[in-house]
């Protein structure tokens, strides 16, 4: 069994980089990445690769090394699905926000969908690659759709799930910790799972290559999130007792950190974790707990995310309290609304919670964001459905240039970690602000020393002046 074409269904973060790799690297293997929103196909197949609808660094020189040699992006489902011998599910699966599971449980009605036009459309044999992240078992709910809807055709499903990190995703992508690969122990299951290691192998060491049962592949993405989400919410803990004892977050994290058994990813003291995957596969971890009885088990998952939001809340209670408990009608900058630095996504971004709080205090908010469009800010916003659309475009607004959005501003907040801020002009920032100057350092980015030289009152988390 040997992979040829494959189809990738859903363009989106995972989908476009992933595929686009898999296109360089296995120049023989037509790759035609689908997705019903034409506008998203349209962006991929810009000439004008700053136009890519994914920003992360390296993806506009793939893409441009492979579109239209052996990478296609189209609207056309059933097409692809036809002529595929493999095809990558790789849609949307958010946390349900109705019904049984609300708030918690991940929502597979696209997965549902996808399985279906496959059962629907193909006429040979062909391998499903889970590629989105799903809740345990799913693999056997996919399959049930397609052998019992079908025409008659096998279908080998496989577990592949992704660990990309955005920001860094062409970078995981070309030299990954690990691939991990799913099936059914059976003599087809087997078969197909070899396929995509050796589709994988053609840039991966195979040592790399992990195969195991297809369950233990869907609960080990789950996993990973969840054991990284909590290094964060762990070091966040901590960082509110740095602020009452006069410790600092900055050096406890690095001592912990020089700890073999510990290490120092993911123990940095910021404003929240963000992005599309720790707090949803957390939530659905919890809820597949609670469904089994497990309630300490869920117990212990959720507070990962409670605290979270407690980081969130208590930054913008902050600068509520420092402003001298009013914030109404004034002007608050915020520098970043990406979950991080180097990618264009804003999902579950702590921009967005401090901005809803300080909404809420009538502040007046301007947005700079070197990536993320004034469209996707406002969408953000009325995503949460706090207040009249309307009265958010009052309040808050988005400025393509970083000096202009901090002029006149009572206060500055750090919500993005992006390289550019450390090297702006602080003493003319300073001066085109109104007195006292407040900078709120949400990611721990600048030099404090050098800003309290100049002038500022600076709030930084984790340290014992962060509240005074």
């Amino acid at each position: 069994m040997k992979i040829k074409s494959i189809c990738c269904i859903g363009a989106g973060y995972v989908g476009g980089p992933t595929m686009a790799v898999i296109a360089q690297k296995c120049p023989n293997v037509k790759v035609t990445v689908v997705d019903i929103n034409e506008a998203r196909i349209a962006a991929w197949n810009n000439e004008d690769l700053s136009k890519l609808p994914v920003y992360e660094p390296g993806l506009d020189a793939i893409v441009k090394d492979a579109r239209g040699r052996n990478l296609f992006f189209s609207t056309n489902v059933d097409a692809a699905i036809d002529e595929a011998d493999t095809i990558f599910i790789s849609v949307n699966t958010p946390t349900k926000t109705y019904g049984k599971g609300k708030g918690m449980a991940a929502d597979l009605k696209y997965i549902e969908l996808c399985a279906r036009q496959i059962a629907r459309v193909a006429k040979e044999d062909k391998i499903v690659v889970e590629k989105s992240t799903l809740p345990v078992r799913t693999a056997s709910a996919i399959k049930s759709i397609l052998d019992n809807t079908g025409n008659g055709v096998q279908f080998q499903i496989l577990s592949n799930p992704e660990f990309l990190a955005e920001g860094t995703a062409i970078e995981d992508l070309l030299k990954p910790d690990r691939v991990l690969i799913g099936g059914e122990m059976t003599a087809e299951g087997e078969k197909a799972m070899q396929a995509l290691v050796d589709l994988y192998a053609s840039w991966v060491n195979r040592d790399h290559i992990l195969t195991t049962n297809v369950w233990s592949s869907e609960l080990s993405k789950l996993t990973a999130n969840a054991f990284l989400a909590q290094r964060v919410s762990s070091i966040n803990a901590m960082s509110e007792i740095c602020e009452k004892t006069g410790a600092n977050v900055a050096e406890v994290s690095k001592a912990i950190g020089m700890d073999s058994r510990i290490g120092p990813k993911f123990l940095s003291s910021s404003v929240g974790f963000g992005g599309s995957c720790f707090q949803k596969d957390i939530l659905n971890l919890v809820y597949i707990a609670k469904s089994y009885g497990l309630d300490e088990v869920a117990n212990y998952w959720e507070q990962v995310v409670l605290m979270n939001n407690h980081q969130k809340n208590r930054f913008s209670d902050n600068i509520i309290n420092t402003l001298y408990n009013t914030v109404s009608g004034k002007k608050i900058t915020f520098l970043g609304w990406a979950f991080k630095k180097d990618t264009n996504d804003t999902r579950e971004s702590a921009a967005i919670t401090v901005a809803d709080n300080l909404l809420n205090e009538h502040a007046k908010i301007t947005v700079y964001d070197p990536k993320v469009s004034e469209e996707q800010i406002f969408s953000d916003l009325e995503y949460l459905n706090s207040r009249d659309p309307k009265q958010n475009r009052a309040l808050l607004k988005v400025e393509k240039d970083p000096y202009l959005a901090m002029k006149d501003a009572h206060a500055i907040a750090i919500l993005t970690e992006w390289d550019e801020f450390k090297a702006y002009n602080w003493q003319k920032i300073y001066d085109h602000m109104l007195k006292p100057a407040f900078i709120f350092d949400g990611r721990r980015l600048l030099d404090h020393e050098m800003l309290k030289s100049i002038g500022f009152e600076c709030y930084e988390i984790g340290t014992g002046n962060a509240s005074q």
